[in-house]
Parts: C-alpha cells; sequence; structure tokens
C-alpha cells in the first residue's frame, strides 16, 4: 500500500495537472504495449501501434522494464502544475546530469557494461536514448492526442466540480477507486507498503491515459511530489482526424477557429491562433457559442473560450450531429 502523508499546509497546495504530461504517457503506454491486460481499452491500440515501431524499441526496453520501476528521469518533474509538452520533455531528460543517469539506470540492475544498451556519461547513448523516445512518440501516442488528451480533460472537469463543491478534501476523496482519502493520509493500492512525506510540498495530481490499476509515484523523494493516476476509460483510443466534412458543416473559417480554440483561449488568442481580426474572432465565436459547440466564460478582463463536449467530439470526428 502507499500511503500518502498530508500536513494542513500540503492540503492547502493540491493542484491538478493542466493537461496529459507526454513523457508520461510515453513511457506508461511502453508498459501497455508489453501487457497484454486490458485488451477491452488498449488491444486495438497495440495492433495499431506495432507495426509502426522500429528497432529503437529496443533501446527503450534497456531502460522500461515489462512492468515496476524505471528511471525517474524519464519522465522529468516540475514544481508547477504545468505538464511536459514532448518537445520540452524531451530537452529536459537530454538535460539529466551524468551522475544522476548513472545512479538511476543501475537501480534497474542492468549491465553497464555496454554503452548501447544504457545510457551514462557519454553523450551519445543518452541522445540515442531521446531519439528512440521521441520516435516511440511519434508512432505510439501522437496519433491519438487528441483522444487522450479528451479523456483527461474529462477527468479533470470531475475533480474541478468536486474541487468546487468541497475543496482539496472533496477532490481527493473524489479519485478513482484504487486511491483513497483517509485524513490526513492518502492511501492508494500498489505494489508493495511505501510511505511519503510530503513535508509542506503540496501534490500535484496527474490523470493520465495509458496509467492502469495502480498509481505511480517518483522512487526519489526529494523530487517534487506528483500522484499519476488512471483516468476511467469510456473506450478505447481513436486514431481520427477532422476530416473535410469538418470544412463543409461549419465552413473552412469556421472549422478553423474551432479548432484554434483547443484547450482553451482568449479572443485575441483565438485572433491570432486563427489568423483572422478580433471582430471576426469575435464573431465567429458567437456562431459557435449558439450552436453549442463552444462555452464562454468572462475571466478578469477578458473572456475565455472552451469546446464543450459537442465541439470536442465534432473535432475529433466522435458522435454525429442529431439533426432537427
Amino acid at each position: 500500500m502507499l500511503r500518502i502523508h498530508m500536513s494542513g499546509v500540503d492540503l492547502s497546495k493540491v493542484r491538478m495537472a493542466t493537461r496529459p504530461d507526454a513523457l508520461w504517457e510515453t513511457i506508461l503506454s511502453f508498459h501497455r504495449l508489453r501487457d497484454r491486460r486490458g485488451s477491452t481499452v488498449f488491444g486495438k491500440w497495440r495492433t495499431e501501434t506495432r507495426p509502426r515501431l522500429n528497432r529503437d524499441v529496443r533501446v527503450l526496453a534497456t531502460v522500461i522494464p515489462p512492468r515496476g520501476y524505471f528511471p525517474d528521469f524519464l519522465t522529468p518533474s516540475q514544481e508547477s502544475s504545468e505538464p511536459y509538452g514532448i518537445d520540452a520533455g524531451m530537452e529536459a531528460v537530454r538535460d539529466t546530469p551524468a551522475r544522476r543517469v548513472r545512479a538511476e539506470v543501475a537501480l534497474l540492475g542492468i549491465d553497464r557494461r555496454d554503452p548501447g544498451r544504457v545510457p551514462h556519461e557519454r553523450v551519445e547513448p543518452l541522445g540515442r536514448l531521446v531519439g528512440a523516445l521521441r520516435g516511440y512518440h511519434r508512432a505510439a501516442i501522437e496519433p491519438y492526442w487528441s483522444h487522450i488528451r479528451s479523456s483527461v480533460e474529462a477527468d479533470r472537469a470531475v475533480r474541478g466540480r468536486a474541487l468546487l463543491d468541497g475543496g482539496a478534501e472533496e477532490l481527493l476523496a473524489s479519485l478513482p477507486p484504487m486511491i483513497r482519502w483517509r485524513p490526513p493520509v492518502l492511501e492508494a493500492d500498489y505494489p508493495f507498503d511505501r510511505d511519503v512525506h510530503l513535508d509542506g510540498r503540496g501534490l500535484l495530481l496527474q490523470p493520465s491515459f495509458f496509467c492502469r490499476v495502480t498509481p505511480v509515484v517518483y522512487r526519489d523523494p526529494e523530487l517534487p511530489p506528483v500522484l499519476v493516476y488512471p483516468v476511467t476509460h469510456s473506450r478505447a483510443p481513436v486514431h481520427a482526424e477532422p476530416g473535410p466534412w469538418l470544412g463543409r458543416l461549419l465552413g473552412n473559417t469556421r472549422s478553423t477557429v474551432l479548432r484554434a480554440i483547443g484547450n482553451g483561449c482568449t479572443t485575441s488568442e483565438l485572433a491570432l491562433r486563427a489568423g483572422i481580426s478580433l471582430a471576426s474572432a469575435s464573431q465567429h465565436a458567437g456562431v459557435l457559442r449558439e450552436a453549442g459547440l463552444i462555452h464562454t466564460l468572462r475571466h478578469g478582463s477578458s473572456v475565455l473560450h472552451t469546446l464543450t463536449p459537442l465541439g470536442g467530439s465534432l473535432l475529433r470526428g466522435g458522435a454525429p450531429l442529431a439533426m432537427s
């Protein structure tokens, strides 16, 4: 069992990640690739992904075992709730001090005499690992990123409602059933007994599409505390991009505006992303809002546009619109 001990200060510093973390999803998906369990959710993804892989996966297999511990440096830590995108994450991995790489790889019990298998102080093997990570991410994660993101956003919506209704304690109590809030300890199913003391640092909650059954924490207690936990899956990941029908349905400019809204933006940001005037961005946003495809909230002196589930589904090529 995992026990995370929380003080009142820690409770006040509990926060949610703002989006999926590209490297957590990449590394955890590599576990799922070699795990035959969870076929309902991951079976089709495995079948589609394996033909796109190359020999670089052998490099990953030397530092990511089928289950259990993998080096912390593969999923770089951060103090904020802003997860890493793939480019920033890869740079953070590449910048890992050689001493740390050697120490964490040594915990795997890998034969470090083979420099082609294990990265160490020389740049080339670590660079090779980064290249393999990027190639694997491109094959296994990028085609499904919109589905991964929507699943994490749906989880965030549930946690956000709990936080608004009852504060941080209600948020912790709302986590999946393998995690239990028993004040002042957050307990979770785990392969072995482990106690984590936050010591006033708070806790980052990171929902993950490819996390399965049990949550994940860093092995190094000195790293910023993060709890990676599995989202609830409604269906298998879908590899789908908006087709030309979206432009025909909404018009090319309006479909561009809908895509540009993405994870949310102000009207000024929308105009910049879509390459249109501020007045045009406001007009198109109004039409999309009336159609139920976006939601607009006033945020300080500006307004914030976000996709509704219907708008997100339309972009992902999901549920059809009911026409009357």
